[in-house]
């Protein structure tokens, strides 16, 4: 594909969607057949036109990974990292959620959890598998499960 082509089709999927930079890349880089130097002025120039922009696509992704799937913080940043996000929008980001809103969410889960799980001996240590995987820090989680325990989470 030619490199006005793929910059105008890269264009109209950026007005559609957020993306970031290193998926745009990738996205380039496929259209126009491995040539990396073309790849990286398509990223350049919808960049410049703010067509892609990190920050923004951080801030959307976190807002959208929190409420809608109940991702926590270190999940959202591990996938963000992985995406080539910086470390500053990746922060910036993170600030945005509302983290009371993330601390229910976190309830929530758990409690819809601990409901399958009655009477399993290995109930609290099976909630805080469940609440690390969806990427919650272990402080959090472990107040929320000795809260929902009635008791510490050290306690056997």
């Amino acid at each position: 594909m030619e490199y006005a082509r793929c910059l105008s089709r890269l264009q109209r999927l950026c007005s559609r969607a957020e993306y970031c930079s290193e998926d745009i890349y990738r996205k380039a880089l496929k259209d126009l057949e491995g040539d990396a130097e073309a790849a990286a002025r398509v990223v350049a120039e919808l960049k410049e036109d703010r067509y892609v922009d990190d920050a923004r696509y951080a801030a959307a992704f976190a807002r959208e990974k929190a409420s809608l799937q109940g991702w926590g913080p270190v999940k959202i940043r591990f996938q963000l990292r992985g995406k080539g996000v910086g470390e500053a929008d990746i922060a910036t980001a993170l600030a945005e959620i509302d983290t009371d809103k993330a601390d229910a969410r976190l309830e929530k889960l758990l409690a819809e959890k601990l409901r399958t799980l009655e009477g399993d001996p290995q109930c609290r240590l099976k909630l805080i598998k469940y609440a690390l995987s969806r990427g919650y820090d272990y402080e959090k989680i472990a107040t929320f499960v000795a809260r929902m325990a009635g008791r510490s989470v050290a306690e056997p």
